[in-house]
């Protein structure tokens, strides 16, 4: 079933190239996507998701182009348009499911197979500026998460879910997110950086030439766009890149709580309904 999923979202991914293609936007292919790029082929054989980087000024260009050619497929899910939705974009599959815990109860949203698209930010390479978007991109993130009950999994993070109900936060995440995208203008002696995730200040902040001029990587029985330096990237970012993780970590890949290739997400919410 898991393989049947990946051809979705591979579907949806040679979509979202051609358009790239065509229009000389550029993205990357990251996080476990380059990994299964370069240690599988293709998808980790047990992963369900598809994550691809672009800054805001490529993220704009594919958005007007999305629009503009608007396929009946897909649609573009975006952030901060979709209530207790803050983090990245998907572009999603009409007429699939793919129901994951934390929006099950949402039935005001897309909940079709998608691609991810995470926006990289730069970063000037003062320590202090770095940290400063680091801690309000984490901001983001765990307001994200309170607006959608997920569960801590530590005390300390209990307790910061339980303030933000006593914080202004829509105001305060607007505010980080003028700080995360300020420096995205810069033309030299900058970093990227990716924290609006789990990742830890290390893992998020790459050299800038990780993210230039991308190149062709095999993916499946296609390619797509990754970093002319994947396998450094991968190196700094899992260290041993090529040594498969224990099992228990492998069952926490899996996003789905619900998914379907042939029927749309809104069957199963009348079926809810009629229960």
């Amino acid at each position: 079933m898991i393989r049947d999923v990946q051809n979705k979202i591979l579907e949806t991914m040679k979509y979202i190239d051609r358009l790239c293609r065509d229009h000389q936007i550029e993205y990357y292919i990251m996080g476990g996507t380059a990994l299964g790029a370069v240690r599988h082929g293709g998808f980790i054989p047990w992963d369900d998701d598809l994550d691809i980087f672009m800054t805001p000024d490529q993220y704009e260009k594919f958005k007007t182009v999305f629009y503009e050619q608007a396929s009946p497929l897909f649609v573009l899910q975006e952030w901060r348009t979709t209530e207790a939705y803050l983090e990245y974009a998907k572009v999603r599959m009409n007429g699939t499911t793919f129901i994951e815990e934390a929006f099950k109860d949402r039935r005001d949203m897309h909940h079709g197979i998608y691609v991810d698209i995470m926006i990289l930010h730069k970063v000037p390479r003062s320590p202090r500026i770095q940290k400063k978007v680091y801690y309000f991109s984490k901001f983001v993130t765990l307001y994200a998460l309170s607006q959608r009950n997920w569960k801590p999994k530590t005390t300390a993070q209990s307790l910061v879910l339980r303030s933000l109900k006593w914080l202004p936060c829509k105001w305060l995440a607007k505010k980080c997110y003028q700080t995360i995208y300020k420096y995205d203008g810069m033309t030299s002696d900058y970093q990227y950086c990716y924290w609006i995730t789990p990742a830890k200040f290390r893992n998020g902040l790459f050299d800038a030439d990780f993210f230039s001029d991308p190149v062709d990587v095999p993916f499946e029985d296609t390619v797509l766009l990754g970093s002319k330096k994947i396998k450094e990237y991968l190196t700094y970012r899992y260290g041993d890149y090529r040594k498969l993780p224990p099992e228990e970590q492998r069952k926490e890949a899996i996003h789905a709580m619900v998914y379907d290739t042939q029927k749309d997400y809104s069957h199963y919410f009348r079926e809810g309904a009629d229960r």
